[in-house]
């Protein structure tokens, strides 16, 4: 009976994972698109990133003390981006993706048009579904985050973010689409850099911004289809339609 039962259960999750995957095809009926189904990752305590830590010290004046003993910090490495932990890995901007996959267990989708699927929109803040998109040559992160931006009013907030630097990404235009019940939502812009901090961008509201009723709008049974589109553009433009 036992055998059975965790047969049944994988047999179960396999059918559901399908049948999320035939609802994203079925709102975005374009053919081609890669489809990733994204589980959310929710955090009963959010620890200050570094980048966040460092930015907050900056705005207040405050330096950080200087210690003659320390050794002198190498300004070529960069520290973990990743949202989810506060990591305390740093290294090259080289090997960051590979550092945000081994250790993070983050996934990665290519193609220039994807279709990524959060998973339980229910689930309480903060929240985040992330996933790693690779075209163009280059590697982007794009988080999706559920968070309280005011105490009980609780936000999405969608952005991508170039793995590069600063340079490269005003080379890039990224487009987050939702569709569904005859209502389109288009978010199209430049992409940051990762250098930059995804908290300080979410911060900033410079990202796809939905409230809790507007993302019940497109979501379905819970579960929120996002077109993602990137394409080379020197255009620096922002705009949401709907």
């Amino acid at each position: 009976m036992l055998f059975f039962t965790q047969c049944f259960g994988a047999v179960l999750d396999l059918i559901h994972l399908r049948f999320q995957h035939y609802k994203a095809k079925r709102v975005f009926s374009a053919a081609g698109q890669l489809v990733c189904v994204v589980n959310p990752t929710h955090s009963l305590k959010y620890a200050p990133t570094r980048c966040a830590a460092v930015q907050a010290s900056t705005e207040q004046g405050i330096l950080p003390p200087c210690h003659h003993h320390e050794a002198v910090h190498d300004p070529q490495l960069v520290p973990c981006m990743c949202p989810l932990f506060s990591c305390p890995w740093e290294g090259h901007l080289e090997v960051v993706v590979s550092h945000l996959r081994q250790t993070h267990r983050i996934n990665i989708l290519q193609g220039a048009e994807i279709v990524f699927l959060a998973t339980d929109m229910h689930l309480p803040a903060p929240t985040d579904w992330i996933i790693m998109h690779s075209c163009l040559g280059h590697q982007f992160l794009l988080v999706l985050r559920k968070q309280e931006k005011y105490e009980g009013h609780p936000q999405f907030f969608a952005t991508m973010m170039l793995i590069g630097t600063p340079t490269q990404a005003d080379n890039f235009t990224y487009r987050l689409e939702l569709n569904r019940n005859q209502r389109r939502l288009k978010w199209e812009a430049t992409p940051r850099s990762i250098l930059e901090c995804v908290d300080s961008v979410i911060s900033d509201g410079d990202c796809l911004v939905l409230n809790t009723s507007l993302a019940q709008l497109f979501s379905d049974n819970g579960s929120l289809a996002i077109g993602i589109a990137i394409t080379t553009s020197k255009v620096h433009s922002s705009e949401a339609e709907i």
